[in-house]
């Protein structure tokens, strides 16, 4: 209540009442060791106290708070993003102590608020003993927040008769804050309830500029007292003096964290719930060390914690170049959270932490014997295993297996020192209740090095990432005209952030959805990255009712949760069972004249003879058409690619037709199969889009060709294809395989399209009989069929159920453009992190999303297979747990639930004999009766 009325209470009180409120509010504060608290409040005190009075309180203060003394950047620690380098922080006695584990890149506000400390224990000491004087340019640099005009002119009032050096230390300091302006916190006007409370604050704020006047004229506009609970109210007097934030963040963003907001709706708990608001909402706020102690490890809240670390650190695939944690090297198909230097090191100071004989947690210490010579290399496991986060696509969390914790404990725990009720079992059962090896870290497996001693079949060329801070590191698919400087990644500049405690990126005008800052949850609004650095351009969407069940077969299902209906996957969303529409198989007698069940939609014929539907999608039959809801006239026979959708010239004049093939996912507007280009006069040459023609000649963009007046074959760099028809996953003949590559289609066999293949694994597919299929590309591998498809594949693949009124709404919000196939694709290949493994996908004829994550090479390595197999688990635990790194990005937030099917490689029923390490063999192990149980 002090901190929030401290900006409004000089409208109601005189200056010596003010001054005995205040100062009272300050000694409550400064008893209870509020340290944040009493800096919000520093800054009012000079303006309305006589001297001897603050100097009383000063000497007070400095008196309890035990924070002055020491590290000068102990204060800072609760700024830390991450909560190990919080604990190195509250631990260190200097800036090199916090180095290896605190990044820079990451913690920006940790640094600034330590630069800013050490500056002012410079500034100050030219004080020398004028104690007022000293306190006075102290209280500057304690406030986390801009000086103001009342704390500078306090310094100069009582400094300029004792030191010059330190009026000109302090001003050299307040000069590099920028001057706030009250327009800054124009975003606040959108939070008032009524429309004309509104307009009226954002005049206010562009006319007027002292905050006498703008308080007086929003109590006057908007009718009502400025009372905390209003929304308005709260944005605007917590931002009456936010932190300034680096050049390249802007105040807005600094003070949330959109990506960590997505997660507090899957808190179990209110508190946990309410705290992860606060953190999101108002980053740098004291509740993280609440939050660690009473979240962090709260089993009940494991679905939060996982969510919450997918935003701070994303599961990658591969590990290598550490020097302590060596045993974690060469490690190119499993999933790690923080495979860095930063976290290496860490490590080793983590072990020379625990060789004093106490384990220091957020909420208990545990001690323990000299763990030198007590199990040593486990407890190098484990210090490596908490730092460089080991994750599984099933459950995403970095706990140790509860076993092993165990048996560290009960022989190197030191039992004398336990406090009363301790044991290794009850302390396990906090830390690491978890004994599944799929969803827990099994310490053997790093007990020794991997088997893997070198691998260039596999490679992770943004990890760890090698671009600037501010950019987005990318697989380069698109290859490079100049192929002796071509690079495996890219970096791609970027403006805007999610979140202030986050990495991550947005491009600029990618549509991001992001949770409403002050709306319930299911509350959300799609944004852009503006030129100007911000998320902008924001319009909300309908809200979804996440407390409404699904009533099933008399049994109540909640929001967000995948069941299966039959052989059906569903969703229940806001109170709607969404199905896929798969036909299922049931004994039906052939004496009461039921057709045979063909495992094709509404069991229609086996037939192929194509329609294309105005969807863009071609369907084998006019039965399948039909039975997945399009009318007589809104097909056509005939497969859609092998139409011309230019030849009835619907452009103008002065434009070219060229043809655009696409399915559509939203049915809000036309699904046009070309597009008007006006004719280029000069092209980007910035801009590098490769474009093949023809004549398999490659241009530098699509423009490029066109200029040329050359016919596009195909996007990307011209490959070396046979002339050959080929049929693809989704019923459509393409000339080459290379045109049915660039179109993001994995080819089903060679020929143009004559069969169409089930969708049901009980059919018998007796339609395809007829085609040759081609040689699985490497001997072994256990493959799988897509649905429609005829001829297996080595690939892993995902079924995706998704939203159709999510997409027809972004359609909406995006000038009713409409959203494809090919757009979801291209969002998800940024996902996949290993160059040789890309993304293929199309609509299936029963409307799932079938995403197909293959490796590219022509005869691939067991390696290779393996890795895409892991990048496709990965992409299917983001969708099935609604993770914020992959729901952000529209459309990729109307995916409901996925289901997956991987390849791997045997021979004559047993493995083949790859150098693996025991816990890859395990992992394999489990998905071979894994597939054999589907």
């Amino acid at each position: 209540l002090c901190l929030l009325f401290s900006h409004l209470s000089s409208l109601f009180l005189s200056n010596g009442m003010l001054c005995i409120w205040i100062f009272s509010c300050l000694l409550q504060l400064a008893t209870i060791k509020s340290e944040s608290r009493l800096k919000h409040l520093l800054q009012r005190l000079p303006g309305y106290c006589p001297e001897s009075m603050v100097s009383v309180f000063y000497i007070s203060q400095v008196r309890v708070s035990k924070k002055s003394d020491g590290w000068v950047g102990l204060g800072c620690c609760e700024l830390a993003i991450s909560s190990e380098c919080r604990r190195e922080c509250r631990q260190a006695s200097s800036k090199n102590d916090i180095t290896k584990v605190c990044k820079k890149v990451t913690e920006n506000s940790l640094y600034s608020c330590i630069t800013k400390n050490e500056m002012g224990s410079t500034c100050c000491s030219y004080a020398g003993r004028h104690t007022t004087c000293r306190e006075y340019c102290q209280a500057i640099f304690r406030t986390d927040s801009t000086p103001t005009v009342s704390q500078i002119n306090a310094v100069k009032e009582y400094c300029q008769s004792h030191s010059a050096q330190l009026l000109s230390c302090v001003s050299n300091f307040t000069k590099s804050y920028p001057i706030r302006s009250p327009i800054d916190s124009l975003y606040c006007c959108d939070r008032a309830e009524a429309t004309h409370c509104q307009v009226a604050c954002k005049q206010i704020l562009r006319t007027m500029s002292t905050e006498h006047e703008i308080m007086e004229g929003l109590i006057k506009e908007c009718g009502s007292q400025p009372l905390p609970q209003e929304p308005m109210w709260q944005c605007f007097l917590g931002s009456a003096h936010p932190p300034s934030p680096p050049e390249e963040e802007t105040p807005h963003i600094a003070k949330m964290d959109c990506a960590k907001l997505h997660c507090c709706s899957k808190a179990n708990t209110s508190l946990c719930r309410d705290m992860c608001q606060e953190i999101s909402t108002n980053w740098g706020s004291q509740t993280w060390q609440d939050f660690d102690q009473l979240c962090e490890y709260n089993p009940v809240e494991t679905e939060l914690i996982n969510c919450l670390a997918d935003v701070r650190e994303p599961c990658q695939l591969g590990c290598k170049d550490l020097t302590y944690c060596t045993n974690f090297n060469n490690r190119p198909t499993e999933l790690f959270r923080g495979c860095n230097v930063q976290a290496d090191q860490g490590a080793m100071n983590d072990i020379k932490l625990w060789s004093n004989g106490t384990i220091k947690m957020p909420f208990m210490n545990i001690p323990v014997l000299d763990i030198r010579s007590c199990l040593p290399d486990m407890w190098k496991a484990v210090a490596c295993s908490l730092q460089i986060k080991p994750c599984h696509s099933k459950s995403r969390g970095s706990v140790i297996c509860k076993s092993d914790c165990v048996d560290i404990l009960s022989q190197c725990g030191d039992k004398k020192r336990f406090h009363e009720g301790q044991t290794p079992e009850r302390i396990c059962e906090l830390l690491s209740p978890i004994d599944d090896p799929e969803r827990c870290i099994p310490l053997r497996r790093y007990l020794s090095e991997s088997l893997w001693t070198a691998f260039t079949a596999v490679i992770h060329p943004c990890n760890p990432n090698p671009c600037p801070s501010n950019h987005l590191c990318q697989v380069n698919r698109k290859g490079c005209l100049d192929e002796l400087n071509c690079q495996p990644y890219l970096c791609v500049q970027v403006r805007c952030k999610l979140g202030e405690a986050s990495e991550f990126l947005v491009q600029q005008d990618a549509p991001i959805q992001v949770p409403t800052r002050t709306g319930p949850a299911g509350c959300y609004e799609v944004c852009s990255c503006g030129l100007s650095g911000r998320l902008e351009n924001c319009v909300e969407m309908p809200c979804v009712d996440t407390n409404k069940p699904c009533i099933v077969g008399g049994q109540r299902k909640k929001h967000g949760t995948s069941f299966t209906m039959d052989c059906r996957i569903c969703f229940c969303f806001a109170g709607d069972t969404i199905c896929s529409t798969k036909e299922c198989f049931s004994q039906v007698s052939s004496d009461f004249g039921h057709q045979r069940f063909t495992g094709l939609p509404c069991s229609c014929p086996e037939r192929f003879v194509p329609v294309c539907a105005t969807n863009g999608r071609t369907y084998p039959s006019a039965c399948v058409a039909r039975c997945m809801g399009f009318k007589d006239h809104q097909f056509g026979f005939g497969q859609c690619r092998l139409g011309n959708p230019c030849a009835s010239k619907p452009c103008q004049r002065n434009q070219r037709c060229i043809p655009k093939y696409q399915v559509c996912l939203s049915d809000l507007s036309d699904c046009l199969q070309y597009e008007c280009t006006g004719r280029p006069g000069s092209c980007d040459k910035n801009k590098v889009e490769p474009a093949c023609d023809t004549d398999s000649q490659v241009y530098l963009s699509l423009c490029h060709l066109q200029q040329a007046g050359k016919v596009m074959a195909y996007m990307g760099q011209c490959q070396v294809c046979h002339p050959q028809q080929v049929c693809g996953h989704n019923g459509e003949t393409y000339n080459t395989a290379c045109e049915a590559f660039s179109d993001r289609m994995a080819v089903d066999y060679e020929g143009p399209c004559h069969a169409v293949g089930t969708v049901s694994e009980v059919a018998s597919g007796s339609a395809c009989s007829a085609v040759v299929c081609p040689a699985l590309s490497t001997p072994g591998c256990q493959p799988v069929t897509p649905p429609g498809a005829c001829c297996p594949i080595c690939a892993s693949m995902l079924q995706i159920l998704w939203n159709k009124e999510q997409m027809n709404t972004f359609s909406k919000l995006n000038k009713n453009q409409p959203v494809t196939v090919h757009n979801v694709l291209q969002i998800l290949r940024l996902h996949v992190s290993v160059p040789q493994c890309d993304v293929f996908g199309y609509l299936s004829i029963d409307h799932q999303l079938v995403v197909l994550i293959a490796p590219v090479d022509q005869q691939p390595t067991p390696l290779q297979i393996e890795a895409c197999s892991k990048e496709a688990e990965k992409i299917d635990s983001l969708i099935n747990n609604a993770s914020p790194t992959l729901v952000s990005h529209v459309p990729l937030s109307a995916f409901l639930t996925s289901e997956i099917k991987t390849s791997f490689i045997h021979s004559s029923g047993s493995f083949v004999p790859l150098p693996l390490s025991p816990g890859l063999l395990l992992i394999l192990a489990l998905s071979v009766l894994a597939a054999h149980n589907c």
